[in-house]
């Protein structure tokens, strides 16, 4: 009697506990109020580099430093962020997400300290570059996921709002970048940013959390990514059209301060054009992610890419008044960051295989100095290459549908 008794409770013991009810937002809105932020003080600010990128241009701070090389800045913080994302992964798994999210905030802020005290070109390579890649890498990896595991009913809103305050933070920190420098000198600029981002950051590190009935399901071993995908066409397709949309996206981001300063406006204009094209994406990758829900993701995608780059050829080309050029920045953010609203999680281990992309502005306008259109090249390169983005997902999408007939078709040979 003793021994069945025993017995009996350790099998009712060893049974799984009953399913917990799962609850929409809660908590999870404290999560969607820190990635925003956090998106705001990381890919906000690294969309300011094209106000510090027209300063950098227009002064000669660091002697002997080319157009190129300041782009690289641009382009290596970019890809450093995507290339840190495995050993983010790794790092959250084996340690915590508090961990990884702290990391990236700490070298975020030393990137800036770091930057205020360079006097040489590679030093700001270093730390506005590769130090700040990492940083945001970190923080992004590790805070990306977070507000999924809260929601399912509004899981597209949440998204689209954590992912607008990158659209925020530009907008807000390149109208400030444009004045603190002029204002404050590049050094106390910098430590400014770097003060702010530490004060936001760390807070929001340590308020993000999983919910803690899913806590154990995160902890599980991810699944082998399956090499054979690579044999599939139609997910070279959309390797393709990330690649090329990642390309356009930071050719378009990273000149546009640039631009207005070679066209005759102020380096404050400037800034206020790179604000107004992050003021667009604020609305803009919202709306992608919503739309992408009610029509398809691919379908979305391909008709923002394309617009972004009919815009490019039609509009941007032509600008040469700060209104028209105003008018672009603001219609071309609302389809320019697709790629981060509506696709991002499927791809963004693409986004960093080479630093020499993010450049391709830079060289493009090297080759143009003393033309009456120095931007010519950099306005065609952005503008064709999104719409090559587009023409991806247009092959996806005929693929896609080609999969769709042939599986009915099977399924009706079945039937009969």
């Amino acid at each position: 009697m003793g021994t069945s008794t025993t017995t009996q409770d350790s099998t009712m013991s060893e049974s799984p506990p009953p399913p917990t009810t799962f609850r929409e937002g809660g908590y999870g809105w404290v999560c969607v109020a820190c990635t925003f932020l956090m998106n705001a003080h990381t890919w906000g600010i690294n969309a300011a580099y094209g106000v510090f990128l027209s300063y950098y241009l227009s002064s000669d701070i660091f002697p002997g430093t080319s157009s190129l090389e300041y782009a690289f800045v641009g382009g290596l913080s970019i890809s450093c962020a995507m290339l840190i994302a495995p050993l983010a992964t790794y790092l959250d798994k084996r340690i915590s997400t508090r961990f990884v999210l702290n990391l990236g905030a700490v070298l975020e802020t030393l990137s800036f300290i770091a930057s205020s005290f360079a006097k040489k070109s590679w030093q700001l390579f270093l730390a506005q570059g590769a130090c700040f890649g990492f940083g945001m890498g970190l923080c992004f990896c590790g805070s990306v996921g977070i507000t999924s595991h809260w929601f399912e009913k509004k899981r597209s809103l949440v998204n689209g709002i954590g992912s607008a305050g990158s659209g925020i933070g530009g907008l807000i920190y390149s109208l400030a970048v444009g004045k603190m420098i002029p204002e404050l000198g590049l050094p106390w600029s910098m430590r400014t940013l770097g003060i702010i981002c530490f004060v936001v950051n760390i807070p929001c590190a340590n308020l993000l959390r999983v919910p803690s009935q899913k806590r154990s399901a995160t902890s599980v071993k991810a699944p082998t990514f399956p090499l054979s995908l690579f044999k599939r066409l139609d997910f070279a397709l959309l390797l393709a059209w990330a690649f090329l949309s990642a390309l356009a996206y930071v050719t378009l981001l990273f000149s546009l301060s640039s631009y207005c300063v070679a066209i005759g406006l102020t380096q404050q204009q400037g800034s206020l054009a790179s604000a107004l094209l992050s003021l667009g994406q604020a609305f803009g990758r919202p709306a992608v992610g919503l739309l992408s829900d009610h029509f398809g993701r691919i379908f979305i995608s391909m008709i923002a890419s394309f617009l972004a780059g009919l815009l490019s050829l039609v509009i941007w080309i032509f600008a040469s008044s700060a209104g028209l050029t105003y008018f672009f920045a603001i219609i071309v953010g609302l389809f320019a960051g697709t790629l981060w609203a509506s696709a991002a999680p499927p791809c963004r281990g693409d986004c960093g295989n080479s630093t020499s992309r993010d450049c391709a502005g830079g060289y493009l306008l090297r080759n143009e100095v003393g033309s009456s259109k120095p931007y010519l090249r950099v306005q065609l390169f952005a503008g064709f290459v999104y719409v090559g983005s587009a023409a991806c997902l247009a092959w996806l999408l005929i693929e896609v549908r080609r999969k769709r007939r042939v599986a009915r078709l099977e399924t009706d040979k079945s039937d009969l």
